[in-house]
């Protein structure tokens, strides 16, 4: 290969597991690795900024052309505890919803739910920086990644958003996906989803190498999060998508 694939990652935990075996791995001699926020992650490839990102499912609309690269994902086939709606009141209380600025998925996937599911008709607001200590009341706020691991603890109310569409559709949700923008050769995507494979059959390594008080991480790998991009989670990723048309 002429040039090294330019590889855009989130930074959170969930991605741990997922990056885990690219240290010391022969892929790494083809890759250029970068890190940041799901949402900003998934402008860069759609800018072609970078081949290939771990990115929100809902940007596959927006990709002139696209290809899902690995046999991983960023899945959940119950309650997957870092995508949540918090409150201080039940449900149909809700007024205003603060929606997250760092992932596009999540706020689709709020949105079917308010819509299609919970049918609230609610008042929902953009963000641009940390917005948790708005809420309060009956202003309630979509929190994602590892700031969703912490605000479990200071929230009454937490409506996960991965099990609510598995109550509505009988089906897994896909929140992020390796995508690439281009054709790649085969033999870097059968490296790149090597790599992925070892930090998913090595989790108690994952686990230790990432201490974390305020979860606990083997059940946040094991439990919350399913990483396989499993047939059942393709169609889910369909029916879900097929929400954004």
């Amino acid at each position: 290969m002429e040039r090294k694939v330019k590889v855009a990652a989130v930074s959170y935990l969930n991605t741990r597991p997922l990056l885990y075996g690219f240290r010391d791995h022969p892929v790494m001699k083809m890759l250029e690795l970068s890190m940041d926020y799901p949402a900003k992650i998934a402008q860069q490839l759609i800018n072609g900024e970078v081949d290939v990102a771990l990115v929100p499912v809902a940007i596959i609309p927006k990709l002139k052309e696209y290809h899902i690269i690995s046999d991983y994902c960023i899945g959940a086939e119950g309650p997957v505890a870092s995508v949540c709606l918090f409150s201080e009141v039940p449900l149909k209380e809700i007024k205003r919803i603060y929606l997250d600025y760092q992932s596009r998925t999540s706020v689709a996937l709020l949105k079917v739910l308010v819509n299609e599911y919970w049918k609230l008709d609610v008042e929902l607001i953009e963000t641009s920086d940390d917005y948790q200590d708005r809420i309060k009341g009956t202003d309630a706020g979509l929190v994602i990644g590892d700031r969703a691991l912490a605000q479990r603890h200071i929230s009454p109310y937490i409506y996960d958003l991965a099990e609510h569409w598995m109550r509505f559709t009988s089906l897994p949700f896909v929140f992020a996906a390796w995508i690439s923008n281009k054709p790649l050769p085969v033999e870097f995507i059968q490296e790149f989803s090597n790599a992925n494979a070892i930090g998913i059959h090595n989790i108690p390594a994952v686990v230790a190498e990432n201490p974390y008080s305020l979860y606990d991480l083997s059940t946040y790998y094991l439990q919350n999060i399913s990483y396989p991009l499993t047939p059942a989670k393709r169609q889910g990723m369909q029916k879900f998508l097929g929400y954004l048309i």
